[in-house]
Order: structure tokens, then C-alpha cells, then sequence
């Protein structure tokens, strides 16, 4: 065994380990860059968290010498969240390995190239499940013939992704293919396969179903939020509405609905592209449009002072309005490697001249008010 895959471990401990937390945050979108993240309120596998509904009940006004209130307890609903698993798997052969053996720059360097692409595709999945609801759906056929099929939500796929077909009945067509091309342009997919997907047919990240982080999409839909049924008017329930036209004035609308209902601030608005193009030839038509310098010198237009960022994966025509320290990414720890009993991080796959690492962590995303955050869906984009 060459001296350079034992010095390898040691490597993969000292400093990618805090390279690979700090580039995903830079690498990641900026609403994952705004999370807090957090220890506490983990139980065992679960994230809970007990969060207070409304107001005390006990204050009210009354005569000199009447009857004082009746003092009242906190209404609360107890939230609780599974922590999801989430992994990335860095890969070296042992041809590659001895290759560089005698030359530790050579050896950092395929190390560099191997974290590279793992953090890549890290960041660009962490960021896509942010705007999931968890089911890890990635998107639905609409039309086409084998290979090639028209796609919702072309945004979420990456050529070199593998995914598995279910059908609406969330049966299994099919694991791991390939997807060999994404026309963006054409809202198209090349699947490497011969297996036929018809309409209607859903496509997940291979054996990710129902197991990603819970991300927007939950809070903004309808469905029970953290075990906690969600009726009509209820706090629990975030303003969402539709508007083909957009303006400035249902902007505000929405931002002045979820501060007098809630008491929530606004700091982050996201958008699609074509909404912030939108926005953007809204603003600048009869007034200078203001800019502010984000962290990672990200450049951002403001609405009323607050920063509007795109991101590839919000939903097309989408805008969400959120208050980002209503979110915490709860974790057991943050990005780590996964040992062995000796301690040894890279292993060698069995059968095969492949070695491997895995990164790991277990963690969710909750948002303790999603009655203070807002949507604005169905915007005709520029």
C-alpha cells in the first residue's frame, strides 16, 4: 500500500474536513449561507422543537375594583422533525493513487480535483432540497418518447445525475438511470436508457424518495407541517397568493400582511430569474434601483431595503418573501467523515481497485413561524 493513501486520511481530517463546510457555504445559495445552524432541540434521531401559537390570554382592561383577568397558559404546538441522512462519496482509484505516490504535490492535487467535484455536487443538491418539501421529487415527464422527454421543473436536474422513474402511483419503474443531457432552453431530458417513461411518470434522485431535507415547498403547500395538522387561517399557515401582473403594491401586500399578522420581518426575497428580471424592469422604469453587496460579494438589488436574489432552483414565476431567522438548519454535527472502527476514513470498495470516503450529515430544516413567511406564485416572467 503506498505511503501516500495512509498520509491520505490525515489530509482528508485536517483540512478538507473545514474546507468542505466553508466552500459549501459559499457555494450554496444565500438563503443556506443565512441559516443558523444548531445542536439543540435534538432527540435522539428527531429534531423537537416546541413553538408558542398567539398570544397569553390573560391581559384585558377592567374597573377600580372588578374582577381581574383570568390568567391564561401560552397556546403551543410541538413540532418534530426527523433527521434526514445526507452523504457525499469521494472516489479514487488505486491506479491514480500510486500514480502520484511519489510526488505529494501530485497527490494533493488529485485530492483537490476528487473534493472538488464532491462538493459540487453537494452544494448543488443541499440547494436544491431548500426549495423541496422532502419527497425529493425532481420532476414530472410531461411529454416525449424514449430517450428524450419535456420535464417539469427542468432546473433540478444536471447531466451525470442518476435518478429513478416511479409511476403516479408511486410504484418503481425504474433505478438509476442516467441523465446523459439537460436542454434547458427546451425544458428536455436525455435519459441513457431504453426503458419507456410515459406522461405523468416522476423522477427522483436515485434512492433519495421521501428521504431529503424539508425545505420550502412544505411550508408553502397545504399538507401537515412538522406532525401538526394545518387548517384554513392558522397561524401555521404562510400568506400565499397568485398574481400574473406583478407589482410593487402586491409586493408590499405581502410583507405588510405577514408583519401585522405575525409580527414577522421580511429580510431575504428569492425569485427565479425571470421574476427578478421582472422586479428589476418594474423598479428601474421611473426610479433608481438600489443595490447592496451581500456576503461572498454577491451583488443584489433591494426591494424597500430588502435584498432580491435569484436562484436557479425557485420555482418558475415563484417569489418567496421569508424571514430568515425564523429558520434553523438543525444538525448532529456538522459535515464529517465517516470512519471506520481503525479510524481509517478511505476504504477500499470490495472487489474492486476503487477507494472511497464518505461524508455525512445528519440534519433538517425547520421553520418555527411558517405563518410569517410569504409566496407569491403564478407571475408572468420577463
Amino acid at each position: 500500500m503506498p505511503v501516500a493513501l495512509s498520509n491520505a486520511d490525515k489530509v482528508l481530517k485536517t483540512y478538507y474536513l473545514n474546507a468542505v463546510s466553508d466552500q459549501l457555504k459559499l457555494s450554496s445559495n444565500l438563503f443556506y449561507a443565512k441559516l443558523r445552524q444548531t445542536t439543540t432541540n435534538i432527540y435522539g434521531k428527531d429534531v423537537k422543537k416546541t413553538v408558542r401559537i398567539g398570544i397569553n390570554g390573560g391581559v384585558g382592561a377592567g374597573t377600580e375594583d372588578g374582577t381581574l383577568p383570568t390568567a391564561q397558559y401560552n397556546q403551543y404546538e410541538q413540532f418534530s422533525l426527523p433527521l434526514k441522512n445526507l452523504y457525499g462519496v469521494l472516489e479514487i482509484t488505486d491506479k491514480a493513487i500510486r500514480a502520484s505516490a511519489s510526488n505529494e504535490g501530485a497527490f494533493i492535487n488529485l485530492l483537490d480535483e476528487s473534493m472538488e467535484q464532491v462538493v459540487k455536487s453537494a452544494a448543488f443538491n443541499f440547494s436544491r432540497m431548500l426549495f423541496g418539501d422532502g419527497s425529493g421529487l425532481l420532476g414530472t415527464i410531461e411529454s416525449g418518447t424514449m430517450p428524450t422527454y419535456k420535464v417539469t421543473n427542468v432546473q433540478n436536474f444536471e447531466t451525470g445525475m442518476y435518478v429513478d422513474v416511479y409511476t403516479p402511483s408511486s410504484s418503481v419503474h425504474a433505478r438509476g438511470i442516467k441523465i446523459g443531457d439537460v436542454d434547458y432552453v427546451n425544458s428536455t431530458i436525455h435519459l441513457e436508457s431504453s426503458i419507456s417513461a410515459p406522461e405523468g411518470y416522476k423522477l427522483y434522485l436515485r434512492g433519495s424518495k421521501d428521504l431529503e431535507l424539508t425545505g420550502l415547498g412544505l411550508i408553502f403547500s397545504e399538507k401537515p407541517i412538522y406532525g401538526v395538522y394545518r387548517t384554513k387561517g392558522s397561524p401555521l399557515v404562510p400568506y400565499m397568493t397568485t398574481c400574473e401582473e406583478l407589482t410593487e403594491n402586491e409586493i408590499q401586500k405581502a410583507i405588510d400582511s405577514v408583519e401585522m399578522t405575525t409580527g414577522s420581518k421580511i429580510d431575504l426575497i428569492i425569485c427565479s430569474w425571470g421574476v427578478r428580471r421582472k422586479l428589476y424592469d418594474i423598479l428601474s422604469k421611473y426610479r433608481y434601483t438600489d443595490s447592496v453587496v451581500l456576503d461572498g460579494g454577491v451583488r443584489a438589488i433591494t426591494f424597500n431595503g430588502i435584498p432580491v436574489v435569484a436562484d436557479r432552483f425557485c420555482p418558475k414565476g415563484t417569489m418567496y418573501l421569508i424571514n430568515t431567522n425564523d429558520f434553523a438548519l438543525h444538525q448532529l454535527c456538522d459535515w464529517q467523515w465517516l470512519e471506520s472502527e481503525d479510524g481509517s476514513i478511505l476504504k477500499q470498495v470490495p472487489t474492486k481497485p476503487v477507494f472511497t470516503a464518505t461524508l455525512v450529515k445528519y440534519a433538517d430544516l425547520m421553520c418555527y413561524n411558517p405563518g410569517g413567511q410569504a409566496m407569491i406564485s403564478g407571475i408572468t416572467e420577463d
